[in-house]
């Protein structure tokens, strides 16, 4: 049964949480939610049974989360302070994609944030204009365009095949009603390149780590170095993985031997 965790315009967000131990809050990215994304599911159970508090939470206007009167960054940095008060502080984050960039505000806001696990965050060049540029043209698709149109649009810079295939697939519906919740992965985003990222990020004190995998696409190794690079205390790493997805057990045990101190 889902827990209800209510942020600061009231806004309910629900959560599942398992385990005991130092507590671990699963950032999803943009097209996930605990109905729709068994594999994070699954990665939060393996991960609970090594000895952490794990929340798994959907994201306003996602899955059992109501909708909200607004969709923006600070909202989501404000869901992820009701939820770290609800965990127990300080709390772990483990940011999936955009979602990374998501964890990576939450920290230098000031949350408190024990450490962070970060999974192919596709930051743009940093100072760069197009992640701006990005979240302008989004929220124009939001204002004036179909459902469709706008999850269009925030895919148009990912293999063209990734789009191809969620058209084609019973999830589309469910993709493009997540629409409006897509505006604070890309206002994150564009965030990361707001400043010199030694200065945008220098408050964030927690271990962090970087993660790519194996395979993966051209312009998430420099974003991993870029956050190695400009976070005081992170580091980079690679797991067996491919196409932007990982599995249950690989990602469990390499996020647990972070957060325990294991190389």
């Amino acid at each position: 049964m889902s827990s209800f965790a209510t942020s600061r315009d009231g806004t309910r967000i629900a959560y599942d949480i398992e385990g005991s131990g130092p507590p671990v809050i699963l950032v999803a990215g943009a097209m996930q939610f605990r109905g729709f994304d068994p594999t994070t599911s699954a990665m939060a159970a393996l991960l609970a049974r090594q000895g952490f508090t794990v929340v798994n939470y959907d994201r306003r206007g996602r899955g059992e989360s109501a909708q909200a009167p607004s969709f923006t960054l600070a909202d989501s940095i404000a869901d992820l302070r009701a939820l770290v008060e609800a965990a127990g502080a300080p709390a772990a984050l483990y940011g999936n994609s955009s979602g990374g960039a998501i964890a990576l505000a939450a920290a230098a806001a000031g949350l408190p944030v024990s450490a962070l696990v970060l999974w192919e965050v596709p930051l743009g060049e940093e100072l760069g204009t197009d992640g701006a540029a990005n979240l302008a043209g989004l929220r124009e698709q939001l204002a004036e365009g179909t459902p469709d149109d706008v999850v269009s649009y925030f895919m148009k810079d990912m293999p063209p095949e990734w789009l191809d295939g969620a058209r084609n697939s019973p999830a589309w519906p469910v993709m493009t009603a997540m629409g409006p919740s897509l505006e604070p992965d890309a206002e994150a985003l564009a965030w990361t390149q707001s400043a010199p990222r030694a200065d945008l990020w220098a408050s964030i004190t927690a271990p962090t780590l970087a993660l790519v995998g194996e395979q993966t696409l051209p312009i998430m190794p420099p974003a991993a170095a870029s956050i190695a690079a400009n976070v005081p205390n992170a580091g980079s790493g690679t797991i067996r993985a491919a196409n932007h997805s990982w599995e249950p057990e690989t990602m469990a045990s390499r996020v647990a031997g972070f957060l325990n101190g294991r190389p």
